[in-house]
């Protein structure tokens, strides 16, 4: 699996697990061979615009790749009208109103998660329930072991 990032300089630390950039995401032009892209959350998402990222994402809307949101990525999205047309969720529909190009007011969901064509959106308390739609998505593995795995680390193994 390659780590795609907006520059080959790029170093990334979420959580403690560090990523090292396989290539830029202007080199990368094999959407074909592209499972899915997935934005994780954070807060920069809601400080800067990412113009690269959202030219990107323009690519992969274009050769109908999924797409995978949590947190502040889901404003990322909102924010350059990309969940104007499916239905979706974030942390708070009042933070996508800070943006004019969002136009999917009335396509926002109170959810945990929501999948809606080839778009997951999740809040930043469902990562569970993102992950989960994620791999029934990617088809990771038979329905039985997804639904197993969901029930296990959603409620938990003792209980």
């Amino acid at each position: 699996m390659k780590t795609i990032a907006v520059d080959k300089l790029s170093k990334t630390s979420i959580g403690g697990l560090r990523a090292e950039i396989d290539v830029s995401i202007e080199e990368y032009t094999d959407l074909n061979n592209l499972a899915m892209v997935i934005l994780p959350g954070g807060f920069s998402w809601h400080q800067k615009r990412y113009s690269k990222i959202a030219a990107f994402i323009n690519q992969v809307i274009a050769a109908d790749v999924p797409i995978a949101a949590i947190c502040g990525a889901t404003i990322f999205l909102g924010s350059h009208g990309f969940l104007n047309q499916v239905r979706h969720t974030g942390d708070s529909k009042d933070f996508f109103k800070e943006y004019t190009e969002y136009e999917g007011e009335d396509l926002f969901v109170e959810a945990q998660v929501i999948r809606d064509k080839n778009m997951i959106t999740a809040n930043e308390t469902a990562a569970v329930e993102f992950a989960y739609e994620i791999y029934k998505l990617l088809e990771i593995d038979t329905p039985e072991a997804i639904e197993d795995w969901y029930e296990n680390f959603k409620h938990g193994f003792v209980r």
